[in-house]
């Protein structure tokens, strides 16, 4: 039997955008004739993905520099968990046992969301302190819903600038509609878009989520641990989910980290003692 090994074990962006090899031949003159900037075909075939890799990393640079965006606060965390009105909008509707607990469910986790949207008030509220774009911080998440929306709209109803950095899914995931206008970025390589996650980061704070807030939490505390990057304040809130979760006491007990990395990490219960913790670290006023 022959060994079955996958050529690219990547899905291609010609895969993504459903192109067929007839479509990226170009053996037609109308194809080849193209601008090689406007010819979609040519631009996602397999060979120009250096080139869409500096695309990703060049408009986000430009644009957010246009904005005055110099610093942010990377907010991760669950896309499931909803709003306080939402959840008890769910307890009230469900008719089914399994309807009541997943409402019931909800409506805990909901503590959550309500914490990232006040987290990103927080914020806002200092940034109208500030005259000077070189001294405020601003809101930057994944975009989608969940605790992503939450901090975006703290941000948004305090009448701040805040961002979000999509990424083209399986299941489509749409921006939240608290971004800023012109500060909604959609990624198709996650490599890029962590890596703007953390060029303008002055802290990362993260809620309870799943795989991709653990990835993206672990890039970071390995990006700090390494020297990558200067230290800055990787918040986590929810004490009782992080410390259930990840026992990292145990990882220096059996010595795959030292106790010395345990000061990157930072474990808060409230929006406002994550704030806090940030002001003492840049001495905000």
């Amino acid at each position: 039997m022959s060994p079955k090994l996958p050529v690219n074990n990547a899905q291609t962006i010609t895969e993504f955008l459903n192109l067929h090899k007839a479509q990226t031949s170009e053996e037609e003159s109308i194809d080849s004739y193209k601008f090689a900037f406007d010819d979609e075909a040519f631009l996602s075939r397999r060979e120009t993905i250096g080139i869409r890799f500096e695309l990703e990393l060049l408009k986000p640079e430009i644009l957010l520099k246009e904005h005055g965006i110099e610093h942010t606060i990377t907010v991760f965390g669950s896309t499931r968990f909803v709003s306080r009105e939402s959840a008890e909008a769910l307890v009230r509707e469900a008719k089914t046992p399994a309807e009541k607990a997943e409402a019931e469910i909800a409506l805990i986790h909901s503590q959550y969301y309500e914490s990232a949207r006040e987290f990103g008030s927080l914020v806002a509220s200092y940034n109208k302190t500030q005259k000077e774009d070189a001294n405020k911080l601003h809101i930057c998440t994944g975009g989608g819903p969940g605790i992503m929306e939450a901090a975006n709209r703290g941000a948004f109803e305090c009448g701040d600038q805040t961002i979000g950095f999509n990424i083209s899914l399986p299941r489509e995931q749409y921006p939240n509609p608290y971004i800023s206008p012109g500060l909604s970025f959609r990624f198709h390589y996650f490599a890029l878009r962590k890596m703007h996650f953390m060029l303008r980061a002055r802290a990362i704070v993260a809620y309870p989520g799943g795989f991709g807030s653990f990835d993206e939490l672990f890039e970071v505390l390995t990006l700090i641990q390494t020297k990558k990057v200067v230290g800055i304040p990787v918040i986590l809130v929810g004490k009782s989910f992080w410390h259930e979760m990840v026992n990292f006491k145990e990882m220096v007990r059996f010595g795959v980290i030292d106790e010395d990395d345990m000061h990157i990490i930072h474990f808060v219960e409230t929006a406002q003692e994550a704030w806090k913790l940030i002001q003492d670290w840049y001495q905000l006023a």
